[in-house]
């Protein structure tokens, strides 16, 4: 990765999708560099959801690797960042436990930030994905306090293994979808414009990194990238905003986006 100087203007740093778990070392690697390199030299960093392949509960802090990514962020946090999180469709469990542990600040979902003068609309974006009748069903059920807490109060080892199985059920039915079904619809990106009243809007979810225009510009939908280091053709990058409220996307090796 290019490194960052510490002097340069970076106000604040965006990343989604990590997916991180034992099983991907390099990706994990990466993400521990990336602290080192950018985010310790930033104002700010935001995780904007499903930064685990899956989150069973803050009782799972008890498992060494999540641990570990728990401390890495809290370094970051304790060299005077502040690090804030949006949960994703994978990790939307995670609580108040981990948050303190991490030392980050859980934020709704949307959320308006104000970063170098400019109001920017920050979601994972799933909520977004209106057009997959299945999914935001299956979504509106799992986010209710209620079925939440019922869902804790099961041993660990039963929560994973229901994650597991729902994890394998929408595997199979990726397959059966359309990749228009399963990105954000427009009439839904609109109305998140309107309701949080920006013309910036940066998200992830969908793995489809890009810069969108609308409005004849006027508004921006900035679409983060999902990580994964452990293949041959490597995936990755974020997005930062500079002091002067320039907005910057970058690759997977740090090198930055036109």
């Amino acid at each position: 990765m290019t490194v960052i100087a510490k002097e340069t203007p970076v106000v604040a740093l965006f990343i989604s999708d990590l997916h991180l778990q034992e099983a991907h070392p390099h990706t994990t690697q990466a993400f521990f560099t990336f602290l080192q390199t950018h985010a310790r030299h930033a104002r700010q960093l935001y995780l904007l959801g499903d930064l685990f392949e899956y989150w069973a509960g803050d009782d799972d802090l008890e498992t060494p690797y999540n641990r570990q990514i728990a401390e890495a962020i809290r370094q970051v946090s304790d060299a005077g960042v502040q690090v804030f999180w949006i949960a994703g469709n994978r990790d939307f469990l995670v609580g108040e436990v981990f948050a303190q542990t991490a030392g980050l600040t859980l934020l709704p979902d949307p959320y308006v930030a104000t970063i170098a003068g400019r109001r920017v609309a920050l979601a994972h974006g799933d909520a977004q994905c209106t057009d997959d009748l299945a999914y935001m069903a299956f979504r509106a059920q799992v986010r209710q306090p209620a079925f939440q807490q019922q869902f804790l109060a099961q041993p660990l080892a039963q929560r994973k293994a229901f994650i597991a199985g729902v994890r394998k059920e929408s595997q199979e039915g990726h397959r059966h979808k359309s990749m228009e079904i399963m990105d954000v619809n427009a009439e839904a990106i609109a109305a998140l414009f309107d309701s949080t009243d920006t013309d910036t809007l940066i998200h992830g979810h969908t793995h489809r990194p890009a810069l969108h225009h609308y409005a004849d510009s006027k508004r921006l939908r900035y679409v983060l990238p999902d990580w994964e280091y452990d293949v041959e053709n490597k995936r990755g990058g974020w997005i930062a905003i500079d002091s002067d409220g320039s907005i910057h996307r970058f690759d997977f090796d740090g090198a930055e986006l036109v």
